[in-house]
């Protein structure tokens, strides 16, 4: 069931043979209908309630206060790295020093 079925060739002779197309029926196409014209092509304005006003608001707000919480912890994030990074080159100037004085 999932083995392909890969068609077996004969032997290559070398020689081309052209592919004849065997006509097949005729179809005529009839021209589609012209479009009618529509009596109004503008689209109707949205308007806003105060519910829909409200809810807008509290969804920006939202994403806002989100966004800004993902972006603080990551300069958060990145600010103990590098504090912590600082403080390892720290202890390791002092051992290194350390260990050249008593020497």
């Amino acid at each position: 069931m999932f083995r392909p079925k890969v068609p077996t060739n004969p032997t290559p002779t070398g020689l081309v043979v052209p592919l004849t197309v065997e006509p097949t029926a005729t179809v005529q196409h009839t021209p589609p209908p012209a479009p009618v014209a529509q009596a109004s092509t503008r689209r109707p304005a949205v308007q806003l309630t105060p519910g829909t006003a409200i809810a807008l608001v509290g969804g920006g707000t939202a994403v806002a206060l989100v966004v800004g919480t993902v972006l603080v912890s990551m300069l958060l994030a990145v600010a103990i790295s590098g504090v912590s990074v600082a403080v390892c080159a720290v202890v390791l100037r002092s051992l290194l020093a350390s260990g050249r004085t008593h020497r």
